[in-house]
């Protein structure tokens, strides 16, 4: 019933900015640490950020000073807004957020579909 609906990825050129959102939806009773990670071809998928439930962040050293991570608990939604893009942060972003569902007393990871996101003249 948890779904993680991710949009706002695309094609920028170095040096542009894009912002990811990913809407958390279903019987959801809370959610604890919400991050993004990314996973370039032939490469291990990497934490970018993460933010807790209460607003504490933690950022990739690759991409500090250029991303920035925030959430809405009201909507159930993470954000990362990525400027300054750099050909290397081409890849597949994910979402994940560790949810408790309201018929659980436990939390499991949920993952988004993936969005690409492209840097290049």
């Amino acid at each position: 019933q948890v779904q993680l609906v991710e949009s706002g990825g695309g094609l920028v050129q170095p040096g542009g900015s894009l912002r990811l959102s990913c809407a958390a939806s279903g019987s959801i009773f809370s959610i604890n640490d919400m991050g993004w990670y990314r996973q370039a071809p032939g490469k291990q998928r990497e934490l970018v950020a993460l933010i807790t439930s209460v607003g504490g962040t933690n950022l990739a050293d690759s991409v500090k000073g250029r991303f920035t991570i925030s959430r809405s608990n009201a909507k159930n939604t993470v954000y990362l807004q990525m400027n300054s893009l750099k050909p290397e942060d081409t890849a597949v972003y994910y979402c994940n957020a560790k949810i408790r569902r309201i018929i659980s007393a436990r939390e499991a990871d949920y993952w988004g579909q993936g969005t690409q996101v492209t840097v290049s003249s």
